[in-house]
């Protein structure tokens, strides 16, 4: 959840690591903090707020020059955002200073025993038990800073990402990760660490990804040092070239982060299917799938397990898997399936989702999935991530970073990935005529401009905004393909602008939702021309009839809803199953907007933070 980030090396360090903080927001925002080491002591400052309330304290307070430094932006867990409880932590002595992201679950006994040996706590986080740990066993047993933090973390139970550093030795910082990422950026007489990649982008395109249960001693102007925590053991470090650019984690002159990613969908599904979907030819050519084909054509059903919005892309795979490829499919909430002792073999196929690649609960669902002997396939978007590493295969979106907490890019290249994956399996089933195997892959080729052309709407979302921007409660209602697309509708309007709104199988509105509708209830129906038509227009005849008002998404050209529906927003034809790339557009736009006139923080929604790496 929290951002951390550091630097060492010959730049003066604190405008590196507060430009990496505030590109690293997305993952906490709710205090901040850095530390600078000047040469001869460590100067620290930290604030409950946003980055720039840091950036106005840090100019009151504290000296910034220096070479050496570390910070954070926090998403609480243990204590409530204030001052004391922001990091970067101190030990007792003033000499070891952290940041972490993470829980650790025993703090307490270990809290309690520190407390016995003298210790003082002035905050209510597991982090200044974790540093202040380290300082007892570097003092009892007259360790270095790496022995004591490898020793330390042999003794917690939970997650963490850490940076730590000691003024009696500062020329290094050491830097661990278990279940939470981690990114060492290799320049020229300097390193950086970050939680992704993003604050140093500009400076190397070279980095080593942590994996879990791994340490790093970082220090100047010598290679770093990679080591199991477990067992000490030396590790060579895998050196990745990195795939983002400065321009994509920058706005680009639009208002919002979500707003520039919600633009960005025609590009980025093109890339998805780029040298992957050959329409004229007839071919879809996925090499995880490819090489792993008989993994899936022989399974005995399908289990998808993700979380939010990769939930929803995950509801949408499986119509897709079982009307086109005819294989059970079973959707799972990681965090679930994870602790609900599920049956699993041999024969199951596992395909874990998640945009960051970090989830927590994704991860131990895939630990688990594995663990039973199934065979994992991960869908994510981030390329060197955690569940990128832990499946066996599986395929990127090349959605770019997506730094948004509000998913949007990702609900959509991940559908078109999963469709991908169905029809290439259709195919080698024989489950799908051909005819109707060239028709989908010409239409999934056209869907970046019809995307593009359900763009357009942005003015009519903007309208309808206006008048529904002050509802307490909205409703979403789809069919078919479309439930999980009302569900992710209702998902974005709480995420982001903070009314409360249900998604439902339209059909279900009679099995006790239709009590809430009056006419100061907004229904947003999904109603496009294909699909359960006549069906949705009956159930908009029903909240017609008791006042509810209605705002339709409907194939241009519709007729038979506009007349019924007391808002409509337009968007092109498609076929049925590949509906929700489309229907999903306007949705979108509409949330966003409602957040905006609610002067609703739309990047950084309370309470949230875009990458949930802890449980």
């Amino acid at each position: 959840m929290c951002g951390i980030v550091g630097y060492i090396g010959h730049r003066e360090a604190y405008p590196i690591v507060i430009k990496g903080l505030q590109r690293l927001e997305y993952r906490g925002y709710d205090s901040a903090g850095v530390m600078i080491y000047d040469g001869e002591d460590v100067k620290v400052c930290k604030t409950k707020g946003k980055v720039v309330d840091l950036e106005a304290k840090a100019a009151i307070e504290m000296k910034t020059g220096g070479t050496i430094g570390i910070g954070h932006t926090r998403w609480a867990t243990h204590g409530v955002p204030n001052d004391v409880n922001s990091h970067p932590h101190v030990s007792n002595s003033g000499d070891l200073v952290i940041i972490h992201n993470g829980i650790i679950e025993n703090y307490a006994p270990l809290k309690e025993e520190l407390i016995k040996r003298g210790y003082v706590f002035h905050s209510d986080t597991d982090t200044e038990v974790l540093v202040n740990l380290i300082e007892e066993i570097q003092k009892n047993e007259n360790q270095k800073l790496g022995k004591a933090v490898q020793i330390a973390l042999n003794q917690v139970v939970g997650a963490y990402a850490i940076a730590v550093f000691d003024k009696k030795n500062p020329t290094e910082i050491v830097a661990a990760r278990l279940g939470s990422p981690l990114a060492i950026g290799i320049g020229e007489g300097e390193y950086f660490i970050a939680s992704d990649a993003s604050p140093f982008i500009e400076y190397t395109s070279n980095a080593v990804y942590l994996e879990d249960g791994e340490m790093a001693n970082i220090r100047l102007h010598k290679k770093i040092k990679v080591r199991k925590i477990q067992d000490d053991s030396l590790v060579d470090p895998y050196i990745q070239e990195l795939q983002m650019n400065l321009e994509q984690i920058e706005k680009g002159g639009y208002d919002h982060f979500m707003l520039k990613e919600i633009y960005e969908q025609p590009s980025v599904i093109k890339d998805t299917y780029r040298g992957r979907l050959h329409a004229n030819e007839g071919i879809i050519q996925m090499s995880g799938i490819e090489d792993n084909l008989e993994k899936f054509l022989n399974a005995d059903r399908i289990i998808i397990v993700a979380c939010g919005t990769s939930w929803h892309a995950g509801l949408v795979a499986e119509y897709i898997f079982e009307e086109f490829a005819r294989i059970p499919v079973e959707v799972e909430y990681a965090s679930e399936f994870r602790y609900r002792n599920p049956i699993i073999n041999s024969r199951d196929v596992v395909i874990a989702i998640s945009q960051s690649g970090e989830t927590a609960d994704t991860m131990a669902a895939i630990k688990l999935a594995k663990e039973n002997g199934a065979f994992v396939f991960g869908v994510c978007n981030v390329v060197g991530s955690s569940i990128s590493r832990e499946s066996h295969a599986g395929a990127y979106t090349h959605a770019g970073p997506e730094i948004g907490v509000a998913s949007t890019k990702a609900f959509t290249t991940q559908i078109t990935v999963l469709t991908m994956i169905a029809l290439r399996l259709a195919k080698a089933k024989g489950t799908m005529s051909l005819s109707d195997f060239h028709m989908y892959l010409q239409e999934l080729e056209l869907i970046p401009e019809k995307v593009k052309e359900a763009l357009e709407t942005n003015d009519r979302a903007k309208e309808i905004a206006a008048t529904f921007k002050d509802a307490p409660n909205c409703l979403y209602l789809g069919r078919g393909y479309n439930f999980p697309v009302a569900l992710e509708g209702a998902l974005k309007l709480k995420e982001i602008s903070y009314i409360h709104a249900e998604g439902y199988p339209a059909a279900e509105m009679k099995h006790g939702p239709i009590a809430l509708i009056d006419e100061h209830m907004p229904v947003v129906v999904i109603a496009p021309k294909q699909g359960h038509y006549d069906k949705i227009v009956s159930n908009i005849q029903e909240i017609k009839s008791r006042s509810g008002r209605i705002i339709a998404i409907v194939t241009k050209g519709d007729t038979q809803v506009r007349d019924l529906a007391d808002y409509v927003i337009e968007i092109p034809e498609t076929s049925d199953a590949l509906s929700p790339l489309i229907t999903t557009i306007p949705l979108q736009l509409l949330s966003y907007h409602i957040a905006v006139l609610r002067e609703c923080n739309v990047d950084q929604p309370r309470n949230l933070a875009k990458s949930v790496t802890v449980e």
